[in-house]
């Protein structure tokens, strides 16, 4: 492994830290049941807001910033800006205390947009760093670094709690990110010399992206691609979100066994990204994803009858599984179709359709929950969004093997 690929997993290693804490674990359960208050489901309805006002922040600026990057060379720059946002924000999460629901409401949207607004430029250096025929491997042990990442911040989050001391939690989180980080910065593709200034780079930007889009719609095969991957994110994001609330408010998890079963998440999906990893690129990224959608199914249906803290710890294990190898297989499927030269534009449209896929999932589960008092339904809803997905992943032509040979 070269240092580009190695810098560039480990950024995925630092932003678990986020994805782990603040995103779906601990953070979530805090803010739903202490800061604001879960008993008549307004903390479903919050949190929703939270996550689904980002997305659309995200999705709404992905496209434009991602031709901006590209024509004023800046991809590099930007990276480290939305990092520098989502590191302070958590940082910040420190101060809140019960009843500061507007305050934390406002923190989260910012790291939210800072987290997932530089992905977009994250993902933009995978076909620079990989071949066509490596790219769903590096892909997979991007992930696979992530899960292991999350492993050791949750490791160092238990530790905290136990001493108690889950204020720090959040500024550990922050440090980690922001610590582990640096070898991106320092390795990555540097940005290039444009003769565009910001300005003249943004209208190009935008009236590129408006060309990509265009090209990308009027592809058949790419259109389906990004709907199916619109709707069954939709479902993944809304598991991510909301799969430790459930677990604390509906089943009546602690915050110790909460960390313990999404370690057990993050371990089953390391294993499942690193064992797919070759036959995403040897069978094809899109049979890999159609098989992670019959098995989100599955899950959704499991988990609405789900009773016991034991059968629920076994879910998860499956959704860890289906997590690694439907989001790395995903990315590898879309990277097939980008031009040379345009992975920001692209992958901005990418971050587009996935951003806002995940505004409508949250908001939707929160106000189920909420309105029939009860998060089983919320949670049976969200497998229709899998089903759907998988309808239309099946009537794509494209997405085969990047290697002829194992």
């Amino acid at each position: 492994m070269n240092k580009k690929i190695l810098s560039w997993c480990l950024f995925d290693f630092a932003g678990s830290s986020y994805s782990a804490i603040i995103a779906a674990v601990i953070f979530p359960v805090y803010y739903t049941n202490v800061i604001v208050g879960n008993a008549s489901g307004q903390g479903d309805i919050w949190w929703g807001r939270a996550i689904s006002l980002s997305m659309a922040l995200v999705a709404l600026s992905s496209p434009f910033l991602g031709g901006v990057a590209d024509y004023a060379k800046i991809r590099k720059k930007l990276l480290f800006v939305y990092t520098f946002v989502c590191v302070v924000s958590v940082s910040f999460l420190y101060f809140m205390e019960r009843g500061m629901a507007m305050e934390g409401f406002l923190l989260v949207v910012l790291a939210n947009v800072g987290k997932e607004g530089g992905l977009v430029f994250y993902n933009s250096f995978l076909p620079e760093i990989a071949g066509p025929e490596r790219q769903g491997r590096v892909s997979s042990w991007g992930f696979a670094t992530g899960y292991a990442g999350s492993i050791a911040c949750l490791l160092l989050a238990i530790v905290l709690i136990d001493k108690g001391l889950l204020a720090y939690v959040w500024p550990m989180s922050a440090l980690f990110f922001a610590l582990f980080s640096v070898p991106a910065f320092l390795f990555l593709t540097p940005d290039a010399t444009s003769r565009l200034r910001i300005a003249g780079a943004a209208g190009e930007g935008l009236r590129n992206t408006i060309a990509v889009l265009k090209k990308i719609w009027a592809s058949r095969e790419q259109r389906k691609l990004l709907i199916a991957y619109f709707i069954y994110a939709d479902g993944v994001n809304t598991v991510i979100v909301f799969s430790s609330i459930f677990a604390a408010t509906t089943l009546h998890f602690s915050s110790r066994e909460l960390i313990l079963v999404f370690l057990t998440v993050q371990f089953t999906a390391l294993a499942g990204a690193f064992l797919l990893a070759k036959p995403t690129d040897v069978w094809g990224p899109k049979k890999v994803v159609v098989l992670s959608l019959y098995l989100w199914i599955v899950i959704s249906v499991a988990a609405f009858f789900v009773t016991s803290k034991i059968f629920f710890f076994i879910i998860a294990s499956a959704a860890g599984l289906g997590l690694g190898t439907v989001q790395s297989a995903t990315r590898a499927f879309y990277a097939q179709y980008i031009p040379e030269g345009q992975e920001s534009e692209y992958f901005g449209v990418y971050a587009l359709m996935g951003k806002t896929s995940a505004i409508a999932g949250p908001l939707i589960f929160g106000y189920v929950s909420s309105t029939l008092g009860s998060q089983r339904p919320a949670v049976l809803s969200v497998g229709a969004f899998f089903i759907v997905g998988l309808i239309l992943v099946r009537k794509i032509k494209g997405g085969g093997p990047n290697v002829s040979t194992v």
